[in-house]
Order: structure tokens, then C-alpha cells, then sequence
């Protein structure tokens, strides 16, 4: 008896599996879960008038911490900037001298540790190390005719340098994306620092 039960078992599961049949499909719930809508990049979708295309900001806004710039880039506006702008920046602390207790701490100040590497990084390798116009692709014939910042005729100030370093003047491009506001004042008042140096 215990045979036959077996037997019977061993039948009805054979024919179970023996009628199952995969090409027709089983009852599905939320088909859309299953089966999403895969929508092309940038191409035609009816829930955005035109198209999938990357949204552009609003006319006049600007990025978080952006300040904007609002000389424009031309030779007035280089006048006009040197002419007319200063920098936010405190001037740097003596050596000699200790930091006055009173100031308060959020006070921004021109500091040559900040400035001399970033201007060893963007600006170094055409106006050299000592800011002579000597740097490693100008003393290669890679780049020529990079002035001294002690030049005679060159009478820069933190305006004309600041505007200089955002718009970029002749062969040399802007850095405006790859410097903050901040690091530009700073490399500005290193270049200051090395076009006095240069003077003594």
C-alpha cells in the first residue's frame, strides 16, 4: 500500500510539471512595475512641451556663493576696473606683530601661504616664480613676451589684476573657473606682494 502511495505521489507531481507551460504567461499585478516605459535621453516625452532637453536656469539667476563680476570684458572695462576696484581683503598682518584680539574672526585677510600656492599652481609657469616673466615656458620659447610685474609701463594694481585674472588679457586665458573669489583676491595680493619685491 505504501508502494502504490508512492507511486501516486510520484505520478501526480510528473504530470504537474510534465503541463506546465512557460510561453504562456502568468497573471501580472501592477504590469507597469514589470514592464516601465523606458524613455530615450533627451529625446520625445508628452510630459515636457519640448522634449526631454536639460532645463536651463532662469534668465538672471545665479549659482549659490556665485558674486558676479559686473565690469565688462573690454579695454574700458579693464580701465574702469582699475580705475575703481578694491579688494575685500584686510590687509596681511605683519610678522612681527600678533593678531589683535578685538578683531573679529570673520574678518578676511590677504594671506601669502593661501596666495603663493595657487599662484605657483595657475600663474608661475609664465610669470615665474618671482613674478620677472621668467617662467619655465617662457625660458623655452613657449610663450614670449611675458612682462616683469616691475616693469615701467606696467603700472597693475589689485583692480587691473583682479579683472585680468577673470576675463584673461591677450594669450593669457581666464581663471575664473578655476579660482573662487576668495583664492583671486589672494593670488592678487601675492602678485602685489611679488611686484613690490621686485621694486626694492
Amino acid at each position: 500500500m505504501k508502494s502504490l502511495i508512492k507511486i501516486l505521489v510520484v505520478a501526480i507531481v510528473f504530470v504537474a510539471v510534465s503541463c506546465k507551460n512557460d510561453s504562456a504567461p502568468n497573471y501580472q499585478y501592477m504590469p507597469n512595475m514589470y514592464e516601465s516605459v523606458g524613455y530615450e535621453t533627451y529625446g520625445e516625452n508628452e510630459l515636457y512641451e519640448n522634449g526631454m532637453a536639460a532645463r536651463t536656469p532662469v534668465a538672471g539667476s545665479i549659482p549659490r556663493g556665485y558674486v558676479p563680476f559686473d565690469i565688462e570684458n573690454s579695454t574700458e572695462g579693464y580701465e574702469l576696473a582699475k580705475a575703481t576696484v578694491k579688494s575685500p581683503l584686510a590687509p596681511p598682518i605683519p610678522l612681527d606683530e600678533a593678531q589683535p584680539e578685538s578683531e573679529a574672526t570673520d574678518v578676511l585677510r590677504a594671506d601669502y601661504e593661501k596666495g603663493s600656492p595657487l599662484y605657483s599652481i595657475y600663474c608661475a609657469i609664465c610669470h615665474g616664480v618671482k613674478g620677472d616673466g621668467k617662467g619655465k615656458l617662457v625660458q623655452r620659447e613657449k610663450i614670449l613676451g611675458v612682462p616683469s610685474y616691475a616693469d615701467a609701463g606696467r603700472a597693475i594694481n589689485e583692480g587691473s589684476i583682479y579683472h585680468t585674472i577673470y576675463y584673461g588679457k591677450n594669450s593669457m586665458g581666464s581663471y575664473a573657473n578655476q579660482l573662487s573669489e576668495e583664492e583671486r583676491w589672494q593670488v592678487v595680493a601675492y602678485v602685489l606682494k611679488l611686484k613690490k619685491d621686485l621694486e626694492k
